[in-house]
């Protein structure tokens, strides 16, 4: 058809169509542009839930890992009363065997011995080890002095003499040294 023999309903019907075409994209502009908002604000909460996400499990990492640390630590150091009891019955020992000759009978003396190497084992397998003397220098983290006596053979403080064996439990210290501690004499 061509203009000039188009009908006046011809013509309305045809500007009917354009209306409805013009009004259906302008609601499907904003119709995608909905789409795009809701897009946008899914991918924003999507970052947060992300990043939530992320902290609690570095957090839960972090508890695991420091829940590991105490419990190996209670583990190792949960005995301490206990072994400190044992090293007195072990102080006992040492005495006991420093009495050489007097009146004592050798099946005692084996089987005393023979008792102070069962305990220096169980220690040692529990970690425990006396603190071992280093040139005979006076250490305050690992020596606790009793007692002192000026000489001028020293110019540091220096251990003379161990009264009591100090221990370790693993890296810790558990009962320090009792020495006697040779000092520099005073000038004056």
């Amino acid at each position: 058809m061509n203009k000039k023999n188009q009908t006046a309903s011809d013509v309305k019907e045809n500007s009917e169509i354009e209306i409805e075409y013009l009004t259906d994209k302008e609601e499907g502009e904003k119709e995608i542009e909905n789409l795009k908002n809701m897009i946008k604000q899914y991918e924003e909460e999507n970052k947060k839930l992300k990043e939530q996400y992320l902290r609690e499990a570095a957090d839960k990492d972090n508890l695991r890992k420091r829940t590991e640390k105490e419990k190996n630590e209670f583990f190792q150091y949960a005995l301490s009363d206990v072994f400190r009891e044992i090293i007195s019955i072990l102080d006992n020992f040492d005495r006991a065997l420093e009495k050489k000759g007097e009146d004592n009978k050798k099946n005692f003396r084996e089987g005393i011995e023979l008792i102070h190497k069962q305990l220096q084992n169980l220690l040692k397998s529990h970690g425990i080890k006396p603190i071992e003397l280093e040139e005979d220098k006076f250490d305050p983290r690992f020596h606790e002095a009793l007692m002192s006596e000026e000489s001028d053979e020293v110019k540091e403080p220096a251990v003379s003499e161990v009264i009591q064996k100090g221990y370790m439990i693993h890296q810790r210290l558990l009962r320090p040294t009792l020495v006697k501690v040779r000092v520099p004499k005073k000038k004056g």
